[in-house]
């Protein structure tokens, strides 16, 4: 696939305001005790701004012709060729008295999957500053009760600290998305944000619920877990939560509850 048909492919739009790569830096302020990840330097918006004030500054850029343009105007910057979906955060260590923090402008088609394999990582990450399809952002932020409250919201909230940070207009990009786009701040925390013993079971439990989101709780949970919808009904119940309710309107710490009842 030709470079700029791939990039399409995954739906980047490259950010050319200044202004806004500086503002989206400014959320995570890296020092030169910092090792900053960027996903998706692009035509090198962000890069310019990263490569002023972090340390040391590792780009990951899956398009090869965009990592050769960028290498011999950033001699400095380890531009890497990767698939921001796979490579290995984990690997990732903090330099002495310095964080791990991660920036880019994600491309909307693969924007979840990079922000779940992210999360996953959190052990080796301290900050995170990244700009997202708005509606996906909105999703990630959500507080209970919202109308996009979701898995999406709970498994990152679970792990991190969300603030929707910023909104840009398409006029940021070249070329311009069909749609607004937005920055979300995930400040990892140093352990989840509440205490379950299984937290993969967590995860099965939250992602069943909301798999069929009209259905009342029980009943989204008998359809997805497989159990008889009476079980899931007591075990709301044992938690202290109405089996009546909907997935969208539960707590973190609700979840977790009932998890530890339905284990």
């Amino acid at each position: 696939m030709a470079a700029g048909s791939q990039r399409r492919a995954l739906g980047q739009h490259f950010l050319r305001d200044a202004g806004i790569a500086r503002a989206i830096v400014d959320l995570v302020s890296p020092t030169a005790n910092d090792l900053v990840v960027e996903i998706g330097p692009g035509e090198g918006a962000l890069t310019a701004e990263l490569a002023r004030r972090a340390g040391t500054l590792i780009a990951l850029e899956v398009d090869p012709a965009l990592a050769a343009r960028l290498r011999p105007r950033f001699p400095g910057v380890e531009i890497v060729e990767a698939d921001a979906r796979t490579w290995d955060y984990g690997t990732l260590a903090a330099p002495p008295g310095g964080r791990v923090l991660v920036v880019g402008n994600l491309p909307y088609s693969v924007g979840k999957p990079i922000l779940m394999a992210l999360v996953a990582a959190r052990g080796a990450i301290d900050a995170m500053a990244l700009m997202l399809q708005r509606e996906v952002a909105e999703r990630v932020a959500a507080a209970p009760g919202s109308r996009v409250y979701g898995s999406l919201s709970v498994l990152t909230q679970f792990y991190c600290d969300v603030v929707l940070a910023l909104r840009v207009p398409p006029g940021a990009f070249r070329p311009p998305p069909k749609v607004e786009s937005a920055v979300i701040r995930l400040g990892v925390l140093r352990s989840s944000r509440v205490a379950v013993a299984d937290e993969r079971r967590f995860h099965v439990v939250v992602r069943a619920a909301f798999a069929q989101r009209r259905k009342t709780l029980a009943n989204a949970l008998s359809a997805g877990l497989g159990r008889p919808a009476d079980a899931l009904k007591a075990a709301a119940e044992a938690a202290g939560i109405d089996p009546s309710r909907r997935a969208e309107t539960l707590t973190i710490g609700e979840f977790a509850e009932l998890t530890r009842q339905l284990s």
